[in-house]
């Protein structure tokens, strides 16, 4: 899919008062980046490269990480496991942990899914400021992966339920897309750039 440009686009230079929330747009790459602390969320469907990258960037910053996937409850892991996708109400209690989390590591990495904005927003009670790094490309790749894990609960049968709840950042959401197919260290580079 087509990469974000990573110009710094700001809410209040958005030229479109009414701008698509369907659409996927630059989502003010970069905004809040270059102030510090800054929580990084990078998010994205199964199979997406959220840990791996996530790692990265906190390694080279020298910062704590997270996976949101540590968080889950063991019966939420065996209903995925079981290929049942976890409801809004299951998610709730996982969110309010995730964003108690950053709330404490205000400068930390969270590798969490974030699929939807109501997600994106619980986490930001947290960390107000935080910047959603959004992973995104094809699905026929992110079920490639997910297939060849060992030892993970998350099942190829849900990637496809991703793609169907994952709502693009929008216009005011402060975060960058970058195609996952992008080398990791490419992408960890684009990322520390953009601190300055």
């Amino acid at each position: 899919m087509p990469r974000a440009d990573p110009h710094l686009n700001t809410p209040q230079a958005n030229p479109n008062p009414n701008p698509n929330p369907n659409a996927s747009p630059n989502a003010n790459a970069n905004a809040n980046l270059n102030s510090s602390p800054t929580a990084i969320v990078v998010m994205g469907v199964a199979g997406s490269g959220k840990t791996t990258i996530g790692r990265l960037i906190a390694e080279r910053m020298g910062v704590p990480f997270a996976d949101a996937d540590d968080f889950h409850t063991e019966q939420a892991r065996l209903a995925m496991a079981a290929g049942r996708a976890l409801t809004d109400a299951d998610r709730d209690p996982w969110l309010h942990r995730l964003a108690d989390w950053l709330a404490e590591h205000p400068d930390g990495v969270l590798a969490c899914s974030a699929l939807k904005r109501s997600y994106r927003d619980a986490l930001r009670a947290g960390a107000p400021e935080a910047f959603m790094l959004h992973l995104a490309g094809s699905s026929d790749v992110a079920t490639g992966r997910v297939g060849t894990r060992q030892g993970h609960y998350m099942p190829v049968s849900l990637v496809a339920s991703q793609y169907e709840t994952l709502e693009p950042l929008g216009w005011d959401e402060a975060g960058m897309v970058i195609d996952f197919t992008e080398d990791p260290a490419a992408i960890v580079e684009r990322i520390l750039g953009a601190r300055g």
